[in-house]
């Protein structure tokens, strides 16, 4: 049986369209027609059409964008619970493709749905797809198929991004405030700066009398940033892309990642989640039944610090030699000792899994709480901070005009 999509009008007049199996493209009209679908246009799956169509579908991806974890978590939870119901592997691929709307997931799906039916195993098919489906949910789903516990391991996995999702949702959710309000604030000291204290400024200039100093530093500032916003600007926004540039190399990210976690406040929380994150990935890697050794190699991958990375790298190479878990993870400083005595309690009693999961929990529960804090401290800062751009603005406008009405008087 062939692959084929088509284009058609169904009983009630609307446009319709889809992806279907058929041995011709006359029995796929046939089997169409049975649906009530007037086939206006069909075409070989396999091949791209060279047509308007085609533009339409890159349109359309322009503006939908490329698969999200939310939608690889969608999709892992309806295979999961299709497999469940008993739904062969490609009838459940093939229900998936038909519903997906996101371009690329779908095309993705199509193709890994082609090699399973030619006999590839379904972690090698979704291995050619990177961007969608990384190492973790590969070896994940490799370890499902060994053990013939696919449809478990897919609900095991739905739930472990069902916690990264809500992980990331609360950690941008904390930051999206802070970032509102220092775009904002500095939008309005810019805009006073160069619009309306010039203006003002202007007729204490006329005057000719001596200024106080802090009049005198709004004046300076205010003429800098109206005289020379065409190199400020682009000198900021070149020096961000720089810095961005810089953050990502070789050379810069071991640096900064290192610096990152030295931060007051904000270093405890980047180790916090990434603890958390650890935890968890290798606790439903291991229970997948992926290798320890594996399971090593994947999660440090999502740890997203280098430093971290790096512990997670020698540890693998001391296990490697026979050594626990716990002891390079304790010997690194970067683990707390509670965590390192759990894992190796948990490794001595033969319940590694559980207590990893204990430490996962514990860890999301504080990561809640340092959220919750930091969102309540920043809130009053940035209220403060902006209040006292304005109040020096203000304050260094109003005291040369009480100066002046002392002099009158």
């Amino acid at each position: 049986m062939a692959v084929y999509q088509y284009k058609g009008i169904n009983a009630a007049g609307k446009p319709v369209k889809g992806t279907q199996d058929a041995e011709s493209q006359r029995a796929l009209k046939d089997l169409l027609k049975t649906r009530s679908v007037y086939v206006t246009d069909i075409w070989d799956g396999d091949k791209t059409k060279e047509s308007a169509s085609a533009r339409d579908v890159n349109f359309k991806r322009a503006f939908a964008g490329r698969a999200s974890l939310a939608d690889v978590a969608i999709f892992t939870r309806l295979l999961a619970t299709l497999l469940r119901a008993g739904i062969p592997l490609i009838g459940a691929l093939s229900a998936l493709v038909e519903q997906t709307e996101k371009e690329d997931l779908r095309e993705a799906l199509d193709d890994i749905r082609k090699k399973v039916r030619e006999g590839t195993a379904l972690y090698v098919a979704l291995k050619d797809h990177p961007k969608i489906f990384n190492d973790l949910y590969v070896n994940m789903v490799r370890a499902g198929e060994s053990s013939g516990s696919l449809d478990t391991v897919l609900e095991r996995l739905t739930e472990f991004l069902d916690a990264q999702l809500v992980l990331r949702g609360k950690v941008v959710a904390a930051f999206v405030y802070p970032v509102i309000m220092s775009i904002l604030g500095l939008g309005i000291v810019t805009f006073l700066m160069v619009f309306v204290v010039p203006r003002v400024t202007q007729l204490f200039q006329n005057q000719k009398q001596a200024l106080p100093f802090i009049t005198e530093v709004l004046i300076w500032v205010s003429q800098f940033m109206a005289g020379w916003w065409f190199i400020l600007l682009p000198g900021i926004i070149g020096a961000a892309v720089a810095f961005s540039f810089w953050k990502k190399s070789k050379q810069g990210r071991p640096i900064w990642d290192d610096f990152v976690l030295k931060i007051p406040l904000f270093g405890s929380l980047v180790r916090m989640i990434a603890i958390a994150r650890f935890s968890k990935t290798l606790s439903t890697l291991l229970a997948s039944g992926v290798p320890l050794l594996t399971a090593m190699d994947i999660v440090k991958d999502i740890l997203g610090n280098t430093t971290l990375i790096n512990v997670i790298e020698q540890a693998r190479v001391n296990i490697r030699e026979g050594e626990s878990i716990a002891g390079p993870l304790k010997r690194s400083g970067h683990f707390p000792p509670i965590v390192t005595h759990m894992i190796s309690v948990g490794e001595k009693a033969g319940q590694l899994e559980e207590m990893l999961d204990n430490v996962a929990a514990s860890y999301g529960q504080q990561v809640d709480l340092r959220i919750q804090a930091m969102t309540t401290l920043l809130e009053p800062l940035m209220i403060v901070l902006m209040g006292g751009g304005v109040a020096f603005i203000v304050f260094a406008i109003m005291l040369p005009i009480l100066q002046l009405n002392e002099g009158i008087v």
